[in-house]
């Protein structure tokens, strides 16, 4: 351990904090409205890490020297971040979100259920499920832009702990709904080729557990919202109908950028040319999410920067769990770190029995949505969202406690299953 290690842990722990502190920065932000702007500014979630990976950067410059500072922030690996931007802006698209709105209209329609509850369920259930082929941010994504009208708004007298309820359900679903293949979640992309896990092997070992407990969970919230689900009437034909070749080309695009996650010089190519194609047929489009965009990939850069200098004393913690202290162990570090990274020091370790390499993963996925840094996509969903929230924020308290329950039973289930 170095002096930058330290410090870089130190600097770790202030934005762990501040991260869930941001509610209490709005509120400031409302009482002393001379400051409103800075208030709000500390108060916005997605700029956290960035700030702090900033602040990391200028201190490793005083103390090591620019050149070192300057060579450690080009040696992380910014993929996923840019990724995330890419997926999130070409999935809320209108086409992309009318085709998957139509689809879960189609469905609810089907069921003797009401239909806007059905469709509630679908969105909380179905959409992470889809997840494991479109990838967890782009689930996300459209989850969240489909459910935000239905219950995350402040007119329809929904209780807050309903709304967390509901959110802790969405990233939990989100994160173990990517399981049921080998490219879709963050923390089993990162072991899929150390471990040589496909898809047929997750499909086996997680898949179908987790896809009980996304059923089971999304049931449950849906039964105790189920007076406050009003139809909003999603069922209605779009103002400007959307050429089938439109909407064709749209997740064309997508599925592209899918594709080609892991080689951002191809997917953000592919971005340009779509940015390109909305302009040319803007009269079908609805404003890009560019803004919401742009600051979850700051914070996931943050992330990547910051998140980088902690292995020294994340690995050992892993490395010197049992199997099932490892299970419990992944998922109560996964609230603190990303889980992404934590399977990542995982599959550096050698030895690592299959056994334990499956907790590791388990524990890594079923924590996924205790915190806003637990899982990649959620603070996609938490720029989404935070709109229908007192103070137009998400708390950390509020999250950790509305993720619990639904986190508890995906533990079940991936762990006796």
């Amino acid at each position: 351990m170095t002096n930058i290690d330290l410090i870089a842990a130190v600097l770790f722990g202030i934005a762990l904090a501040h991260t869930f502190a941001t509610k209490t920065f709005e509120r400031l932000a409302d009482r002393y409205p001379r400051h409103a702007g800075l208030f709000h500014f500390f108060g916005e979630v997605e700029v956290v890490f960035g700030l702090w990976a900033l602040v990391l950067i200028v201190v490793m410059a005083v103390v090591s020297g620019g050149s070192q500072a300057i060579a450690y922030a080009e040696s992380r690996t910014y993929t996923e971040p840019l990724f995330v931007f890419v997926i999130m802006v070409v999935a809320a698209s209108k086409p992309v979100l009318e085709s998957i709105r139509a689809l879960i209209a189609a469905l609810a329609r089907l069921c003797p259920l009401r239909t806007a509850l059905v469709r509630v369920w679908l969105s909380l259930a179905l959409v992470p499920l889809i997840g494991s082929l479109i990838t967890e941010p782009a689930a996300m994504t459209l989850a969240a832009l489909m459910l935000g009208p239905q219950i995350f708004r402040q007119d329809q007298g929904m209780p807050e702990w309903l709304k967390y309820a509901a959110l802790g359900v969405l990233f939990v679903n989100v994160s173990v709904g990517g399981t049921l293949t080998s490219f879709a979640a963050p923390p089993v992309l990162m072991v899929a080729s150390a471990w040589d896990w496909d898809s047929a092997f997750m499909a086996t070992h997680f898949g179908w557990k987790a896809a009980l407990a996304v059923l089971f969970n999304a049931t449950v919230v849906c039964f105790l919202m189920r007076r406050y689900i009003k139809d909003d009437g999603a069922d209605a034909p779009v103002a400007v109908r959307i050429p089938v070749l439109v909407s064709a080309i749209h997740l064309a695009f997508l599925a592209c950028v899918v594709a080609f996650a892991h080689h951002p010089v191809i997917f953000m190519g592919l971005f340009m040319f779509f940015i390109g194609f909305t302009k040319a047929y803007e009269k079908y489009q609805s404003p890009l999410i560019l803004k919401e965009g742009l600051l979850v990939g700051f914070f996931l850069a943050g992330l990547v920067v910051l998140g980088g200098m902690q292995q020294w004393w994340l690995q050992p913690i892993v490395s010197d769990l049992q199997p099932t202290a490892l299970f419990f162990g992944a998922t109560a570090l996964t609230a603190i770190t990303d889980n992404a990274a934590l399977t990542y020091l995982g599959s550096l370790i050698e030895g690592l029995s299959d056994q334990g390499k499956y907790m590791l993963v388990a524990g890594a996925v079923a924590g996924g949505g205790l915190t806003v840094i637990a899982n990649a996509p959620n603070p996609a969903g938490v720029a989404l969202l935070r709109d229908g929230f007192d103070d137009e924020s998400i708390g950390f308290a509020g999250l950790l406690f509305g993720a619990l329950p639904p986190t508890i039973v995906a533990m079940l289930a991936l762990y006796f299953l």
